[in-house]
């Protein structure tokens, strides 16, 4: 049996003795209660990236030339491979430079273009550092859904990415890890219609990876604690599919040699038109477990989600390790406080005032909570308070 997230043994352990302690849903029913739902679900338990069961399934490992990434790099299939990571078979992408175009390779694995509305869940492996050669280097390690471009400024693209970039890259710092919900763009020259949330702090290690798409919010989390909230404009329209890739920004910051850079993926699941909260992903992901189940796919064929044997009205909690918004203390200091502007950087403690925008949209029509204080958890910019975890509400003014 493979391992389970921290998470995902207490879930299971929290089932098998009926002391699971309930939550309030995010809009979804208990999983006990669900009816008969499509799934994806995959362990990732294959022989190698030549595997006939990878393209009957409807994965491709890449191999073409393009972006994203260092421009002339390569794609290798020999980049993906299938190991055994701390005791138990996952994805691996692999990326290496020399400070090269020739010298640097990159990796894709990602599923055909089916996936819209639901739960979308994967638990990844970050890696700060290279397993050889030189640190420094600007990577991007990701989980993410995406349209293709039909036509610059396309209305029908779509993208919804975790991006990790331990080292930096795009003028920041790092690391810095960015959940960002595209519109659309122009390559040439660039025009990006998106927006983001981050966090700027290490990622290194293991992580639950969860997004929702549903009632025209997409909402991230992270270690089941939600981290963003992104809607209005930036709500896909279309069908995309399901990628993990691993590429370097540039070379840049490379310094002498060659270096090579992992990311791991223990498992993905998705559930059509479900918005689950991350304890009853997690369950469903134990029961597959529980089952031995290595791999369903019924997206578009119609299916059974797997039921744990709990009662429909509990539903299991998961620890977070991002801090969710906290209820409000009071508006004390509302006189003193700046408004909160868009264009400014605020630090770690910094405090506004802001009434949120109803649907995400900074500049939209206001929510009607009326006007609350606001302290910065931790940098930021550009990101609204009421709508990402950069912001701790103290409460109405």
């Amino acid at each position: 049996m493979k391992r389970l997230s921290a998470g995902l043994a207490a879930t299971a352990a929290a089932l098998a003795t009926g002391t699971v302690a309930a939550v309030v849903g995010g809009g979804a029913a208990p999983a006990a209660a669900l009816a008969p739902c499509q799934v994806l679900f995959d362990d990732f338990s294959y022989s190698g990236p030549a595997d006939s069961l990878i393209s009957q399934r409807g994965w491709t490992v890449r191999t073409n030339s393009g972006g994203p990434g260092v421009p002339g790099a390569s794609w290798p299939a020999a980049n993906v491979s299938f190991p055994t990571v701390d005791g138990a078979k996952s994805l691996q992408l692999q990326a290496v430079t020399d400070g090269t175009a020739g010298g640097t390779s990159q990796s894709e694995f990602f599923h055909q273009r089916k996936f819209f509305e639901g739960t979308y869940l994967a638990r990844v492996k970050f890696a700060d550092a290279p397993v050889s050669g030189n640190d420094g280097d600007h990577l991007v390690e990701t989980f993410f859904t995406i349209t293709p471009l039909n036509a610059a400024m396309d209305p029908n693209y779509g993208e919804i990415d975790f991006e990790y970039l331990p080292n930096g890259g795009w003028g920041e710092q790092g690391p810095i890890f960015y959940q960002t919900t595209w519109e659309t763009y122009r390559p040439d020259p660039w025009e990006a219609v998106n927006t983001h949330t981050e966090q700027r702090q290490s990622f290194n290690g293991w992580h639950d990876l969860m997004f929702t798409v549903a009632g025209g919010h997409v909402k991230y989390y992270v270690d089941g604690a939600l981290v963003a909230d992104h809607s209005g404009i930036y709500y896909p329209e279309t069908p995309m599919s399901i990628n993990f890739n691993l590429w370097f920004i540039d070379t840049a910051a490379h310094s002498g040699g060659a270096a090579t850079y992992r990311q791991q993926v223990d498992y993905l699941y998705h559930t059509v038109n479900e918005a689950l909260t991350p304890a009853e992903a997690a369950a469903r992901v134990a029961a597959f477990r529980s089952a031995g189940t290595t791999h369903t796919d019924t997206v578009g064929t119609g299916g059974t989600c797997p039921t744990p044997s709990v009662s429909p009205s509990v539903s299991p909690s998961v620890s977070p390790t991002v801090s969710p918004t906290v209820s409000p203390t009071g508006g004390v200091g509302c006189t003193s406080a700046p408004q909160w502007n868009i264009n400014a950087v605020y630090q770690g403690g910094n405090q506004v005032r802001h009434e949120r925008s109803a649907n995400g949209v900074p500049g939209g029509p206001p929510s009607g909570d009326g006007v609350h204080l606001w302290r910065a958890r931790w940098w930021t910019q550009g990101s609204e308070p009421g709508w990402t975890q950069q912001w701790e509400d103290l409460g109405r003014c």
